[in-house]
């Protein structure tokens, strides 16, 4: 489900409450600049008046300070719609399973959860391993030359000798290299499922469960 359509609302208001009340200060201030301005120029010194460049520069100050106080408030209301519209579309991921940074893999029935890489830059040589709670390596997978970006990692369940490991948590460590035998940058990719969207004040979040939460530019792959 949608949840938190309420609290979006509350921030929605909110926000519209704060763009009232940083309008109504502007207007109060620049009432105030031009009353003070207006009883100077009247008050002045007839032999020493007021430099015109002097106003001049008052009013463009004044100017300035109100187009930058518009351009904030412009600013706040396009991250407002800009989190709604990011929330209506992460909506449409709920009960969609996903790839996102990590490296557990599950395995249960002999059957392993999806997992995957995320190579920066292309690669000559490619492995990665299954390994256990205790660090040991159960099973490893030479993968060769691959390209940059996303690749998925099929785990069937059997260690190196054939035999069915048993069921529970597992971790993935990948090793990556160019021609000349330097390190390619790649991080492990772990499957989980989104279960919600929420919707607060500090943005939109992914809710994947006993997996975490997590934000829409976590997501790697949507399988």
């Amino acid at each position: 489900m949608f949840s938190n359509v309420s609290s979006s609302n509350a921030a929605g208001q909110a926000l519209a409450a704060t763009g009232a009340g940083q309008a109504g200060l502007i207007s109060d201030t620049q009432n105030r600049f031009l009353t003070l301005l207006v009883t100077q120029l009247q008050n002045q010194d007839p032999l020493n008046p007021m430099d015109n460049a002097e106003v001049t520069s008052q009013i463009a100050q004044l100017s300035t300070v109100n187009g930058i106080n518009q351009l904030n408030e412009t600013l706040l209301a396009l991250s407002g719609q800009l989190d709604m519209s990011q929330a209506m579309q992460a909506s449409a991921l709920i009960g969609r399973d996903v790839l996102v940074p990590g490296d557990k893999i599950a395995l249960g029935n002999g059957v392993a959860t999806p997992a995957g890489i995320d190579l920066v830059s292309p690669a000559t040589d490619v492995n990665v391993s299954v390994v256990d709670r205790s660090g040991r390596v159960l099973r490893t997978y030479e993968l060769g030359a691959q390209p940059a970006g996303i690749v998925s990692v099929h785990w069937d369940g059997l260690d190196e000798t054939g035999a069915v490991a048993p069921d529970g948590a597992y971790a993935l460590r990948v090793n990556a290299v160019n021609a000349d035998g330097k390190p390619v940058p790649a991080g492990t990719l772990t499957y989980a499922n989104v279960a919600a969207v929420d919707y607060s004040s500090t943005g939109v979040q992914l809710d994947l469960g006993i997996a975490g939460k997590a934000v829409i530019q976590d997501i790697r792959k949507v399988l």
